[in-house]
């Protein structure tokens, strides 16, 4: 048994505004939360569909100290903090826990793949020996089909074991349900996070405590509308739309299908920027991407 997941909810994988320099814009991210926020989601910056790892330990640390100093409630913050160097995931990790972050959400070490599970067991525990300070929650990342280092259940175990009120949760990105009902089985208290708002109702269901999922970007409310109600009547139907709307965005490369909805509907154009390797959405896509959104009836509310 864990200590009690220090987050729950629906939580946003935030997409990162880029300038034309493509340098992280402050202020067009901190709009960004607060919007999200008034739609109930907390903050996972710094995940996959943040472009995380194509920023700097420096330009994280910077978005970190902007949205606190912007009235965000850290207690709402999950940074991910998880780097292939050790002493970046401690300066991250430190200065999340600094500022008051409700949790860190924390990759592997992913370039060296084949790495068994007393390898990564050591890598976690030397970041939480060097942050070295009680207030640090950790929820593991797993996310194979990136990353290619599976975080699995014997890792899990000997973490929570030898770190009961540090490691405290996960989000499972895999996509296997059974490896996410393995996980709620397994480790009762354990908090567990969806990687996908299409798990969002079957991990309620088991246990779970919400979701923190890419489409959380462009379809807060209705996310947010399921987590709260998920014992209704209606819940099933509503897990039908938001699988509506989320299969919508799967028919393109999600990252630059959400910035270029986000694009359209703030009538804010550099919001389509994505730093390479990515590459912004092409407009004959775009144009394709909205008629589909149209044609489900489904528009951004508010950004």
């Amino acid at each position: 048994m864990t200590a009690p997941a220090t987050m729950t909810g629906v939580l946003t994988p935030v997409v990162t505004p880029f300038d034309d320099d493509l340098k992280p814009d402050a202020a067009r991210l901190l709009k960004q939360c607060q919007w999200l926020q008034s739609n109930n989601c907390g903050l996972a910056i710094f995940g996959t569909n943040s472009e995380g790892n194509s920023m700097s330990t420096a330009e994280r640390i910077a978005l970190m100290e902007a949205l606190v100093g912007g009235g965000i409630d850290p207690a709402q913050l999950m940074p991910g903090t998880g780097c292939c160097a050790l002493t970046d995931s401690v300066e991250l990790s430190k200065r999340a826990t600094d500022l008051g972050c409700g949790g860190v959400l924390m990759l592997p070490p992913f370039y060296y793949k084949g790495a068994d599970d007393d390898a990564l067991y050591r890598s976690y525990a030397e970041v939480i020996q060097r942050v070295g300070d009680d207030k640090l929650k950790i929820y593991l990342y797993h996310i194979p089909q990136v990353s290619n280092v599976p975080i699995t259940l014997t890792l899990i175990e000997k973490l929570v074991k030898d770190f009961p009120d540090t490691v405290v949760g996960i989000k499972d990105s895999s996509g296997d349900w059974s490896n996410t009902k393995a996980m709620l089985d397994n480790f009762p208290g354990f908090g567990v996070f969806a990687g996908s708002e299409t798990f969002l109702l079957q991990n309620m269901r088991n246990g779970g405590v919400g979701c923190i999922s890419a489409t959380a970007n462009i379809n807060p409310g209705a996310i947010h509308n399921l987590y709260a109600t998920w014992q209704n009547d209606d819940a099933d139907d509503q897990q039908a739309r938001l699988d509506t709307v989320r299969g919508v965005f799967e028919g393109f490369p999600m990252i630059p299908a959400m910035k270029a909805a986000i694009a359209h509907f703030a009538g804010d154009g550099v919001w389509k920027n994505v730093r390479p390797p990515l590459m912004n959405l092409p407009d004959d896509a775009t144009n394709k991407l909205l008629a589909e959104l149209d044609r489900i009836s489904f528009k951004i509310e508010g950004v």
